[in-house]
């Protein structure tokens, strides 16, 4: 288990957060039956996963989910803002 994750632990939404990536998504047999899960505005297969005041930020290509970060909300938009400059940036040096 990562550092991150286990900063999480004095979360009250800790063992929600636990139980969901690591005993319900890995069951389930289709994207849609993930619940509280909105699609992230501007991105092509970015999603987040709300659960209280925190939110699972993940990548959907098609058929395999990518857990990307845990993260209050106020934070879990600007991490996949940066992911997205980040990208951005690596594609304009690969071109040079």
């Amino acid at each position: 288990m990562s550092k991150l994750f286990k900063a999480l632990k004095s979360t009250p939404y800790y063992e929600s957060i636990r139980a969901l990536t690591f005993e319900e998504i890995p069951k389930i047999q289709s994207f849609a039956e993930i619940t509280n899960l909105k699609k992230l505005k501007g991105y092509e297969n970015a999603y987040r996963i709300r659960i209280g005041d925190y939110r699972i930020g993940i990548i959907f290509d098609g058929e395999t989910v990518m857990f990307q970060r845990v993260l209050h909300r106020k934070d879990i938009y600007l991490y996949f803002h940066r992911l997205r400059r980040r990208k951005a940036a690596n594609q304009e040096t690969s071109h040079l």
